[in-house]
């Protein structure tokens, strides 16, 4: 009985030596969680956000990789980094796995030209917006449709948008227009553009600067009869988990920042971005 007394006592010291050393683990890693603020993005969505070779610009380090990521979302995650007192940390994430890495964890928030939609309000909360935008199409320059005043003149137009963005929704209020299969990214419009697969698609202005920057044969059309869509539609704000603690502290941080600061950062943004060099 002594012997088998013993072993037990042995056994039950050693089991808390063992969780005492996980708790200890545990804590150390919550606690340099704790100083970071992870923000989710595509980092392929100039002027908003982009992959740059070094850290020029203000450009920010991709977690995990050799690459930075720049743009007017990364300035404001930078701002707002500095509000919560954190470092940031830049994940880049493809636009449809965004909202599943900010529910599961792996990121803290979306900043990523997202807007606070309906459906969107459903599974995560948003901030207070941080930009409002205006849509556009965009085109080949000296095209069939480079003098459209309504978006109305794209009847029978080859025309596409984002896959899961509200850019592609819109374009049912073209009547007779041949709506293509959504893409991935911008990147992919501007080659199905130039190669005619498309005769354009729909975008936000700054995309619309950017795209004839980078490309001399684009051309950026403003409607005076252009697409309807609503306030939630057009405005975009930073994504968080639902009852997030950082809305609050992030809201406060957005409020300092003037209208005036924004538009300097995003003419900033569309001024460097790669595309546009």
């Amino acid at each position: 009985m002594r012997k088998k007394s013993s072993l037990f006592l042995v056994l039950l010291l050693s089991a808390m030596v063992v969780l005492a050393g996980c708790g200890s683990n545990k804590s150390v890693s919550g606690s340099s969680e704790d100083d970071t603020f992870k923000v989710g993005l595509e980092a392929g969505y100039a002027p908003f956000n982009w992959t740059q070779k070094d850290d020029s610009n203000g450009g920010v380090k991709i977690e995990g990789t050799a690459e930075y990521a720049g743009g007017y979302d990364v300035e404001i995650a930078k701002k707002i980094a500095d509000g919560l007192g954190k470092k940031l940390v830049i994940v880049k994430t493809e636009w449809d796995g965004l909202v599943p890495a900010l529910t599961s964890g792996k990121i803290d928030a979306i900043i990523a030209g997202m807007s606070p939609t309906a459906e969107r309000k459903k599974t995560i909360d948003f901030s207070d917006n941080y930009y409002k935008s205006q849509l556009i199409m965009v085109v080949k320059k000296g095209g069939k449709y480079e003098g459209a005043t309504s978006i109305q003149d794209f009847k029978g137009a080859k025309v596409t948008g984002q896959l899961n963005t509200f850019h592609y929704s819109v374009i049912d209020q073209i009547k007779g227009v041949s709506k293509q299969t959504a893409m991935d990214n911008f990147p992919a419009m501007r080659v199905a553009l130039e190669s005619g697969t498309i005769d354009g698609y729909v975008s936000e202005r700054p995309e619309g600067i950017s795209a004839s920057a980078a490309n001399e044969n684009f051309a950026m059309i403003e409607f005076k009869d252009g697409f309807k869509a609503s306030e939630e539609d057009t405005n975009t704000a930073v994504g968080l988990k639902k009852g997030s603690d950082l809305t609050k502290k992030i809201n406060e941080t957005l409020a300092k920042i003037s209208d005036e600061e924004r538009t300097a950062l995003m003419d900033a943004a569309i001024k460097n971005q790669p595309a546009a060099k």
